[in-house]
């Protein structure tokens, strides 16, 4: 399961994800097509990166989402310690 596909999991489906990001969104909306495009290609536009982790109550991490954008380095230590323990027991 992507980062995305967690996220989804996680609010409930891609409905819903996509209803409250729409909220961040200049036009007010955003549909579930979008979402499930997202999920497919497993990329998220970088506008959504930081909404996304905030609706997800970041268990669903920027860095996760777009890793070309907010490297580990730049992580806070709390998530780069999350990420080596994951790491160590895999």
């Amino acid at each position: 399961m992507n980062p995305i596909q967690r996220a989804v999991s996680i609010v409930g489906s891609q409905t819903e994800l996509a209803k409250r990001l729409g909220k961040y969104n200049k036009k007010g909306k955003l549909t579930s097509q979008a979402v499930n495009f997202w999920c497919s290609k497993n990329k998220v536009p970088a506008e959504y990166v930081l909404p996304i982790e905030r609706e997800t109550g970041r268990k669903v991490t920027r860095h996760e989402l777009r890793p070309d954008l907010y490297p580990i380095e730049n992580a806070p230590k709390k998530i780069k310690a999350h990420r080596s323990a994951a790491v160590q027991h895999a």
